[in-house]
């Protein structure tokens, strides 16, 4: 018998809390699979290893803050002793989170299992640099479709970025011929870039110069365009102009949501009754489906604001609990799954009766859909 397709329908999609997207470095480094591209000693792998270093400490990239975590670098076409010369370049205290590896298997010849036997030995690993792709691929035959070749060497270690939800960066070469494209430069087929969730090109004009140009682009940051300058004596790229701060703006309802929340401290009830308090508390007039849209878009929003969310469906009614945490201090371990509900009468009635005792929720985004 054929599998059933594993599907979800566009309202229940739009109304459920999603994970949100994990940064290694803010706006710049997603969680996914990246490609970092530049001609050959332009200074791709100077700009690799500092970046790990960066992250590995918890030190910012460029002014952007990152996550702290452990970090596995693969330099397979460097020495440990060359490795070593770097580190003395660029910092005075390399931290033990920061793991190197000089020899490693190919893509479907085992390196995707050393990859996962390194993440279980060191789970909060959020970066994975291989530097370089090609050291990595095996060799095919004429006769196979590149493309395919080039697709599928991607997405089998972007499957592994996916799952475990931590970013990897492959270092990688042009080809010689120029292009106004940028990402028509990487090289190999289409597949590479196609394939990966963001690319990185460091060009430089002149190969002597000591300033470059990072274009960025992918499917989850803004497009743009970073000046560097090579520091010649702390061996670091250097940012020549500030990253421009880019954020989602949030809606007018979601601060109105806020105010209202905190005010009330709990509320327990469907969109309809929240938009019905949201006009008692504001003045404000929404219909129920834009405005839970509007909640779940903007959930991170709610979250920094010590407002939490948690879904409490049953076969009558389409219900969730908002909670003002002034303090912070609620854990997913520690709150019940099962929530009292708000009769519908309520919805009509006082603000006050629409408001029951404040209650230790779930984390958002634990909250589970019937």
């Amino acid at each position: 018998m054929p599998k059933k397709l594993e599907t979800i329908d566009a309202e229940t999609l739009m109304t459920t809390p999603m994970d949100p997207l994990k940064f290694i470095v803010s706006k710049l480094i997603p969680q996914g699979l990246h490609i970092l591209a530049g001609s050959p000693k332009i200074g791709k792998s100077w700009l690799a290893l500092w970046i790990c270093l960066q992250v590995a400490k918890g030190e910012k990239v460029w002014g952007l803050e990152t996550l702290k975590s452990e970090v596995l670098y693969l330099c397979l076409e460097d020495s440990f002793s060359r490795i070593q010369s770097r580190l003395f370049e660029i910092t005075d205290d390399a931290p033990p989170n920061l793991h190197f590896a000089i020899m490693s298997d190919a893509i479907g010849n085992g390196l995707e299992i050393q990859i996962e036997n390194f993440l279980k030995e060191h789970p909060s690993t959020g970066l994975i640099v291989i530097d370089t792709l090609q050291k990595v691929r095996k060799t095919v035959s004429s006769n196979v479709n590149p493309y395919a070749t080039d697709y599928d060497d991607i997405n089998s270690l972007k499957q592994i970025a996916d799952r475990k939800k931590l970013a990897m960066v492959l270092v990688h070469h042009l080809r010689k011929a120029t292009d106004s494209d940028p990402l028509n430069m990487i090289s190999g087929t289409t597949g590479i870039a196609g394939g990966a969730d963001t690319n990185f090109v460091l060009q430089k004009d002149k190969r002597i110069d000591n300033t470059a140009k990072l274009i960025c682009t992918g499917r989850d940051i803004e497009d743009r365009e970073l000046f560097l300058e090579f520091n010649k004596e702390s061996f670091v790229w250097e940012l020549l102009s500030p990253v421009e701060a880019a954020g989602q703006a949030v809606d007018e309802v979601i601060f109105l949501l806020c105010d209202y929340i905190k005010s009330a401290i709990t509320f327990t009830g469907t969109a309809t009754e929240l938009a019905e308090q949201l006009k008692i508390f504001g003045g404000a007039d929404y219909l129920p489906a834009v405005l839970k849209k509007k909640m779940i878009k903007h959930m991170d929003f709610l979250k920094q604001n010590n407002v939490r969310y948690c879904e409490n469906r049953t076969f009558e009614r389409r219900e969730f609990t908002l909670c003002y945490d002034g303090n912070d201090s609620m854990t997913a371990e520690a709150s019940p799954r099962n929530l009292p509900s708000l009769p519908s009468a309520l919805s009509g009635m006082d603000n006050s009766l629409a408001v029951a005792p404040c209650l230790p929720l779930c984390d958002p985004l634990e909250g589970k859909v019937g």
